[in-house]
């Protein structure tokens, strides 16, 4: 049975393709626009999860204090202030990703494009030869979860550390490394 396929013109856009479609990343709420600290106050304060993020940036002033910024958006209100407001602000605005499931770093994936180990240079995954097979139970995906987690796992990173981490784990380091030097390429999970 065929499971989740991501597609790109690098193995790292696959991969991240794939990761995207089984898992959320790390995103900003798109109704988080606002840019003086007045409109983020208000903002802010309009739900639960605003008012504990003031609370967790560190803001505590008193009610009557609260109301009165929110009554004047002219209000002058020192920076340290304005800076707690714009930190809670983007916390809320940043939704941090789900983590990475199991079933993805112990799938198996099937690679099909254009794949190099020394001097054997072939196409994956077509009749003349099976897709590239990696168990990833036995790879080391701490790296890929940390950058993921943070939002900074680039196509190129990926593949990097899906490289060194997944595939020599798994298979070796083939003849002499291995590249995937093609312009388009498949990762299926099984």
């Amino acid at each position: 049975m065929a499971g989740p396929t991501g597609r790109g013109g690098s193995l790292g856009a696959a991969l991240n393709d794939l990761l995207r479609s089984q898992v959320t990343p790390r995103h900003r709420l798109s109704s988080y626009n606002a840019r003086h600290w007045h409109a983020q106050l208000s903002q802010l304060t309009a739900t639960h999860r605003g008012y504990q993020a003031l609370e967790d940036a560190g803001l505590h002033v008193t009610t009557k204090t609260l109301v009165n910024w929110l009554s004047d958006p002219e209000y002058n209100i020192r920076r340290s202030y304005r800076d707690l407001i714009h930190t809670a602000y983007e916390n809320t605005a940043i939704v941090p990703a789900d983590p990475i499931p199991d079933h993805i770093k112990d799938g198996q994936f099937e690679i099909s494009g254009t794949v190099r180990t020394g001097t054997d240079e072939r196409e994956r995954g077509t009749r003349r030869a099976a897709p590239l097979r990696i168990d990833g139970s036995r790879g080391y995906w701490d790296a890929i979860e940390e950058l993921w987690a943070a939002g900074e796992l680039t196509d190129e990173v990926v593949e990097d550390h899906f490289v060194d981490g997944v595939i020599v784990a798994d298979i070796g380091e083939g003849t002499d490394g291995w590249e995937f030097p093609g312009a388009s390429y498949s990762v299926e999970l099984r």
